[in-house]
């Protein structure tokens, strides 16, 4: 089967309403793992909102231990979410089958762990299901966070400024879950995180009984029995993370400097992570080519306001983040050369990649604090005589999107 650019293989995972597909880049080779979701069960087992939501959330994260969403596509009756493919499975399947792993290398797990989801909870993502089942491991034992269909962001929390849905899975969920007046979202996904520890380390749950209603009250009282073969260190790093009262519970910044966690620690370099992100956000055409980037039909639908698949997904005006216009300028080279220029005198910093812009200027508040706001842009080749040109925030205030922007497009479009 073949859907665009990729030929889909054998099925390599199951949902309820949707199965992952083995697929291939025929333009690159690149290996993927595309969710196919049928639209009529999505809307039957009304899934929609739990969909749409984990589809919003992937477009804000990218990190290097968060399973990567490239993009999205649809056909009249199903909907392919192109998705980073994974070769090592769950680390669900890992601890099943081969039991606890060493301190070494559970603290490294631990530590891609806690540094994906304190980068979420800085996006204002709550994952809310954190789970061995839904962490990857890939074939050089890194792992990806996945399945984000349970989470929350920001617009979320009701006016005491807390989540109140009760979700995640029963042996993992925090006890304020269970409490039912409220929960702070990393504090929650925090203490799922202890329990990945607990289990990675000795093999078994810390909580678990047969009863839910047994459980819950174990959850609750927060008593864990710790193996006397742990190390002290990984013992006190895990009681400070499993402590039932949220506000007194090990942080991630507290946890950075617990002696056992910040061994051998390298935190990922999320700077170069995002300068490979920006270009694959603006386009899943990789050619290295310096000749203008040829649109297909699907794509072009796909830049059209009106049936942009994203508008689908999110509430948001989209021109708080991106624009397009079209030109009949001579050349690609010409156009961006052009904008080159106008955003210097603007007081940008310029980089250049594979015939594509990022301008950057360092902005500074009222109170002094200084922040980046930058944009970027890419031309594509509808034909001969005509180019498509998209300007797209990345950092930065929305202001000063609007602010910059019609001076960019302004000369372009009276050509």
């Amino acid at each position: 089967m073949r859907m665009g650019k990729y030929e889909l293989g054998r099925t390599i995972g199951h949902g309820s309403f949707s199965k992952v597909k083995f697929a291939i880049n025929l333009e690159t080779g690149q290996p993927f793992a595309i969710k196919v979701l049928d639209k009529t069960k999505i809307i039957d087992l009304n899934f929609t909102n739990q969909f749409k939501r984990e589809i919003r959330t992937l477009k804000l994260l990218k990190h290097p231990n968060i399973v990567r969403l490239y993009e999205v596509l649809a056909s009249k009756s199903k909907i392919y979410m192109v998705l980073e493919y994974v070769n090592g499975g769950e680390l669900y399947n890992r601890i099943a089958s081969k039991g606890k792993v060493s301190e070494d290398e559970g603290r490294k797990i631990f530590q891609q762990l806690i540094d994906g989801v304190s980068y979420c909870h800085r996006k204002g993502v709550y994952h809310r299901d954190l789970k061995l089942e839904n962490i990857l491991v890939d074939a050089r034992g890194n792992i990806k966070i996945s399945d984000f269909g349970l989470s929350a962001l920001l617009e979320h929390l009701r006016e005491d400024g807390l989540l109140h849905t009760t979700c995640g899975s029963p042996n993992y969920v925090a006890p304020e879950i269970l409490a039912n007046r409220g929960y702070d979202g990393a504090a929650s996904d925090i203490w799922s995180c202890g329990v990945i520890l607990f289990v990675i380390l000795t093999g078994s749950l810390p909580f678990d009984d047969t009863n839910l209603c047994v459980l819950y009250q174990k959850i609750l009282k927060g008593e864990t029995h710790l193996p006397m073969w742990l190390s002290q260190g990984a013992q006190n790093l895990i009681r400070r993370i499993l402590d039932p009262n949220p506000i007194s519970r090990a942080t991630v910044e507290s946890m950075k400097m617990d002696h056992w966690f910040s061994k051998d620690y390298h935190p990922p370099n999320l700077y170069d992570e995002d300068q490979e992100d920006i270009y694959v956000a603006i386009s899943t055409n990789q050619e290295s080519s310096e000749s203008p980037t040829t649109i297909n039909a699907f794509q072009l639908i796909g830049m059209s306001l009106c049936l942009d698949l994203s508008g689908f997904f999110e509430e948001e005006d989209i021109s708080e983040r991106k624009i397009r216009f079209t030109t009949n300028h001579s050349t690609k080279e010409d156009i961006l050369k052009q904008m080159e220029n106008l955003v210097t005198d603007m007081g940008f910093l310029v980089q250049k990649k594979e015939g594509r812009l990022k301008v950057i200027r360092e902005e500074r508040g009222e109170n002094g604090v200084g922040s980046i706001f930058s944009i970027s842009a890419q031309v594509f080749e509808v034909c001969p005589s005509l180019f498509v040109v998209e300007l797209r925030k990345l950092h930065g205030d929305s202001s000063s999107f609007r602010q910059a922007t019609p001076v960019m497009t302004t000369y372009h479009q009276s050509v």
